[in-house]
């Protein structure tokens, strides 16, 4: 178990370690929470496979080590507290802040890592079972490294758990629900507060006024619908299946397709869950890639009809659950564009907005061209709803409420 707080402690001038594993890789960041700035960062990435590697960046320099086979996540963090003792940085840690994917119903709030928490973690992996274990491989591997250290889960599913009934109960027996905890959840939480904490900036207001629409876009995506500062419907489900089409995962689909495949073409359940969440969306229906840059330079300099394809369906489908979510608001300040997609594709932010004039959308074609690679900045045109470019920084959230729930345990 943790080691609890002591009263005497003093988290001045400290730091937060965030640690972020995936099911294939762990991300890493020293930040000062005050300021966000980090002065350590990396990714191991391509874990368990010949392309096993690890990128550390310190001081403005990065370094990147191939690594050899089986390279895993206890590997990546061993190689992390080694760089963090050569270079002195240890003593400057005061906590260790971890991404956990699902929380359940359990944790709307950060939360101190003890036993039960653990064991929480491990129950709710039938709901995330290619994140939750991963997280729990990055909490024991840090437990054993600074054993002295609180540890700090930020749940992605925190930020939904603000959603009315109608908006996460799903059209079955209300039974499912309450014995098994069967509903819409969300993900990508941490993002989604981020960006909208900065939209609120950028409109002068609290967030606690502001009504958005958040579009994080990656690998991954999902919309959120934000009234009055918090989340009252996203797009992600009790899984991170649902919703719009992503690289390799299907997003909506008829449950109906899924008896056929194995009613009628002999695929196994674990065929269907293979096809839904690693063979489908972008890489699925062009037959090429699920990078969004690879399949924009097959359509536009090879013409590539499946690649176009692909990216239409995925604009069409991102710019329908956009258009829904009129349905929760009576007033909308604007549009948030984030995630790798988001805020690097101006090709499809293009193609999205140019399917919501409907909303008062519309983009200045200049700007948009020039908010990429990080830029962040308002990409609309003169007189239409606001639309922005906002660069995520789910680190330092997770630094940021770490650091808040340590000035609370400290009290």
């Amino acid at each position: 178990m943790t080691q609890q707080i002591s009263q005497s402690q003093d988290f001045t001038d400290k730091e937060i370690l965030v640690i972020n594993c995936g099911s294939s890789s762990v991300k890493f960041s020293l930040i000062n929470p005050a300021t966000g700035e980090s002065e350590l960062s990396g990714l191991a990435q391509c874990l368990l496979s010949s392309d096993a590697n690890i990128t550390i960046k310190y001081q403005g320099e990065k370094k990147t080590y191939n690594l050899a086979a089986p390279f895993d996540h206890q590997c990546a963090l061993a190689i992390l507290v080694s760089q963090l003792q050569q270079l002195g940085l240890v003593k400057s840690i005061c906590a260790v802040g971890h991404r956990v994917v699902h929380g359940g119903e359990q944790y709307s709030e950060p939360t101190l890592i003890t036993n039960e928490v653990e064991q929480a973690i491990s129950q709710l992996a039938k709901l995330a079972p290619l994140h939750n274990p991963a997280n729990l491989i990055g909490i024991k591997a840090c437990q054993q490294a600074f054993s002295d250290l609180p540890q700090i889960a930020i749940f992605d599913t925190a930020f939904h758990q603000t959603m009315p009934e109608k908006a996460y109960i799903y059209g079955l027996p209300y039974s499912l629900y309450q014995e098994h905890g069967v509903r819409r959840y969300g993900f990508h939480g941490t993002s989604h507060y981020f960006v909208a904490k900065q939209a609120a900036k950028q409109l002068a207001k609290p967030l606690e006024q502001c009504n958005l629409i958040s579009a994080h876009l990656g690998n991954g995506c999902s919309v959120t619908v934000i009234k009055d500062g918090k989340s009252v419907d996203t797009s992600l489900g009790m899984t991170p299946v649902e919703g719009v089409m992503m690289g390799t995962r299907s997003g909506d689909l008829d449950a109906g397709i899924i008896f056929h495949l194995v009613e009628q073409l002999g695929y196994s359940i674990t065929d269907v869950d293979n096809l839904v969440n690693k063979k489908s969306g972008l890489l699925g229906v062009s037959g090429i890639s699920n990078d969004c840059r690879a399949l924009e330079t097959a359509m536009l300099e090879d013409n590539n009809s499946q690649a176009k394809l692909a990216l239409t369906v995925f604009c069409y489908r991102i710019a329908k659950s956009i258009a829904s979510y009129s349905a929760s608001l009576t007033s909308l300040d604007g549009l948030i564009f984030t995630g790798g997609i988001g805020e690097n594709s101006s090709w499809v932010r293009q193609q999205i907005i140019q399917q919501l004039s409907l909303l008062n959308f519309a983009l200045d074609p200049d700007k948009n061209l020039a908010t990429r690679f990080g830029a962040s900045g308002n990409i609309s045109a003169d007189n239409a709803r606001d639309c922005w470019v906002i660069a995520t920084n789910e680190e330092w959230v997770i630094a940021e409420q770490s650091a808040q729930l340590l000035t609370t345990l400290d009290k």
